[in-house]
């Protein structure tokens, strides 16, 4: 369950969530809220040989958007721009193929979590 006495704490909650998620399914952690000056990476992980760049997207009432649609055009600039920082100081992952994928957390009516793994959700 996500703890909802604050974002920073159901944002932690939903990306642990998520990562063992995507572990379940066979990807492994790289890196976890990497930060640069450009913008922050939730979770960096490998698929086989992929870098898949991870954007966790949690909401709990859809009022204004679900957890997918929130992660609009400015915030893929971001997230495009991070990468690409990334690939630079960690320039051993630079010559794999990369992608963005997005993993939208929502509570259903009766707070029960509903996870949508969007695989390749963007290009550059």
């Amino acid at each position: 369950m996500i703890d909802r006495t604050s974002s920073q704490s159901s944002g932690n909650a939903a990306e642990a969530i998520a990562r063992q998620h995507l572990e379940k399914n066979g990807l492994r952690l790289i890196a976890k809220n990497w930060r640069c000056r450009l913008g922050e990476l939730d979770l960096v992980m490998l698929d086989i040989d992929t870098v898949v760049f991870v954007e966790v997207r949690y909401r709990r009432h859809k009022a204004w958007g679900g957890a997918a649609e929130s992660v609009d055009t400015r915030k893929r600039n971001k997230l495009t721009q991070a990468a690409m920082s990334f690939l630079q100081q960690e320039s051993r992952w630079n010559q794999h193929p990369c992608r963005f994928d997005v993993v939208a957390i929502s509570a259903d009516s009766k707070d029960k979590l509903q996870l949508n793994w969007i695989k390749n959700a963007f290009d550059t």
